[in-house]
């Protein structure tokens, strides 16, 4: 592990080992540690930006508070700003250029929280900040740091010498809810991009490349109609829609069997009527579908529309269906992979202190983790991706939708604690906490330092087209879900986010009065112990 005045030494003094392709195409001497050099004077920044957007605990499509901040610090930094991108009232896109020509490279991360994920930072069990409320739980608070950090290192690098290039940063819209990439891809924001990296938060410091295990997914709901009547005094005058989305569900159990093991799909009743003594006249079913390749994606929903038309029929109802979101498949540039591998390697997992690993390891005993030894220590090796019959099936992330539009990469960094469940209130513990600065100024360093060698290496950004050319678009093209007809799903969340944005804002960070953010809620650090368990 190389880190701080160390790591410096070693890339000014470019004894760093490369892979002997790369060690030809160096970058100039003395960048990559001016870079990081930048990262680490913006320390008290990414801190800053990291606990901001933890305290405005956002839902998708409802980012308002933190697509008002991020812009107008990028603003002020002289970057153009673009609002309102791809139909995304909280989506933008901004943009920076120095001199004439040269490469551009956007940087992108997510923005969004979780649904009734309110915790306190720093508190290892269940405390909640407001009750019900968002927060968190997946930790997106803290990729725009790393993003905007790294990008503002480079940008002063670029300036000095004189480097021609333009930076893109961009926000993931909903990614929750699998709702804003797409929409930006069909827009346009990336037509003329020649590589994106993407962060975000894990436990490890890594990167990938190829298909990885996991799923693109289809996000659809079904409105079913009928007539409404007594439910007790004449309920065989009424049509119930709610009778059309339980047949829904239930052929869908019974055909469930018959899919492909690979397959995840689930689903939730979003409208199930208005109360118990009106036949309901409008019902609606809201479907995840998730497979591992686009042909199979369309089969699911070609499969799910056919279910729902029968249920529509056994009910004497109407269906309709409305897109949601959607995330292709995900698929990461080999060469970009192994460029960022170098500079993760150069850089290592931060040095966490004995506090760092005595609170990552009561958090692991609170929640039981099955990983109980507290923060990672060893990083990660750059693998092949698994064989396709090797493939796990999971989650999913609209990345995909960019990574099949322009050669693409996601650098995962190290600010979050191993074993936790994911999409849960445990996972937003850590994020406003030193591990979370800690991590945050290590994804910026790998980040700013491969920035670099996409702008001063043009062979490998020529491989990295090839490889997206020649190998993964060789025989399989993006093929969106999207149709132009579908719009980004904007009023979802609102009414939530109108519940509880008073109270959370209550308890916005200050950075004007306070160090941190755990300095504002008056959590010491670090705080240890069982407490409540929920």
């Amino acid at each position: 592990m190389v880190g701080g005045l160390a790591l410096r030494a070693a890339l000014v003094a470019g004894v760093v080992a490369l892979p002997a392709p790369l060690v030809a195409q160096a970058v100039p001497a003395g960048a990559k540690a001016d870079v990081v050099r930048g990262v680490e004077a913006r320390a008290k920044v990414a801190q800053v930006i990291n606990d901001q957007l933890f305290s405005y605990a956002e839902l998708g499509f409802q980012e308002r508070e933190t697509e008002r901040y991020l812009t107008a610090l990028l603003e002020k930094e002289g970057f153009a700003i673009d609002r309102n991108v791809a139909g995304l009232p909280t989506g933008w896109v901004a943009r920076w250029t120095n001199g004439t020509g040269g490469p551009v490279i956007a940087v992108g991360s997510d923005i969004d929280g979780i649904p009734k994920a309110s915790q306190t930072p720093g508190i290892p069990w269940r405390q909640p900040m407001v009750d019900g409320a968002p927060g968190h739980g997946e930790g997106h608070n803290s990729g725009q740091a790393v993003n905007i950090v790294a990008a503002l290192a480079v940008k002063d690098w670029m300036v000095r010498t004189r480097t021609p290039g333009t930076l893109v940063i961009w926000p993931g819209v909903a990614e929750e809810l699998l709702g804003g990439k797409a929409h930006m891809v069909r827009a346009g924001v990336f037509k003329d991009v020649d590589a994106a990296l993407f962060s975000h938060v894990s436990s490890q410091l890594s990167t990938s490349w190829g298909q990885p295990s996991g799923t693109g997914v289809v996000s659809v709901e079904y409105m079913f109609k009928g007539e409404s009547a007594h439910s007790a005094g004449a309920p065989w005058r009424g049509k119930s829609a709610l009778d059309g989305v339980v047949a829904m569900a239930t052929g869908w159990e019974m055909r469930r069997e018959h899919l492909r093991p690979e397959q995840r799909s689930h689903y939730i009743i979003s409208d199930g009527g208005d109360q118990p003594n009106v036949v309901p006249s409008e019902a609606k079913i809201w479907f995840y579908l998730r497979e591992q390749s686009f042909a199979a994606i369309a089969d699911m929903l070609k499969t799910a529309d056919d279910i729902a038309d029968g249920a529509a029929k056994m009910t004497s109802t109407t269906v309709s269906r409305r897109l949601l979101g959607s995330a292709a498949i995900q698929h990461f540039n080999r060469p970009m992979a192994e460029a960022a591998q170098v500079n993760i390697g150069a850089i290592g997992l931060p040095r966490w202190d004995a506090d760092d690993q005595a609170f990552a390891k009561a958090v692991q005993a609170n929640i039981k983790a099955t990983v109980t030894d507290g923060l990672e220590t060893k990083l990660a090796a750059l693998g092949p991706p698994p064989a396709p019959e090797a493939l796990k099936s999971g989650g999913s992330d609209d990345i995909g939708d960019v990574s099949w539009t322009v050669p693409t990469i996601t650098i995962r960094y190290p600010s979050n604690i191993p074993g936790l469940p994911g999409h849960n209130w445990a996972n937003a513990i850590a994020m406003a906490t030193p591990i979370a600065h800690k991590g945050v100024q290590a994804g910026a360093k790998v980040m700013a330092m491969t920035i670099v060698d996409l702008l001063t290496r043009p062979r490998l950004l020529a491989d990295a087209k090839a490889y997206f050319r020649d190998v993964q678009t060789k025989n399989q093209q993006y093929v969106p879900v999207l149709t132009k007809d579908d719009a980004p799903a904007t009023w979802l969340n609102a009414e939530f986010m109108a519940r509880y944005r008073p109270e959370l804002a209550k308890r916005y960070y200050d950075p004007q009065r306070y160090g941190s953010y755990l300095e504002q809620l008056g959590v010491k650090w670090p705080t240890l112990g069982a407490g409540a368990t929920e």
